[in-house]
């Protein structure tokens, strides 16, 4: 049984490269631009970042340190 501890570690790492794996299918489609592509390089990391803050101030270490 996976627990929540193992999917946000299995989930950063997926969400860091998702930004740039999006950035490459758009180009690679050549659907869109570079002008479209180029903002999508960044969202991976920061959603990864925001995982990772989001954790800590809201998932079991925070409720661990109120009590």
């Amino acid at each position: 049984m996976i627990e929540r501890p193992d999917a946000v570690l299995a989930a950063i790492p997926l969400l860091a490269v998702s930004g740039l794996a999006l950035r490459t299918a758009i180009a690679l489609t050549g659907v869109a631009t570079g002008l479209l592509a180029a903002p999508l390089a960044p969202v991976g990391p920061l959603a990864a970042l925001a995982l990772v803050f989001g954790e800590l101030l809201t998932g079991p270490v925070a409720e661990r340190a109120t009590n």
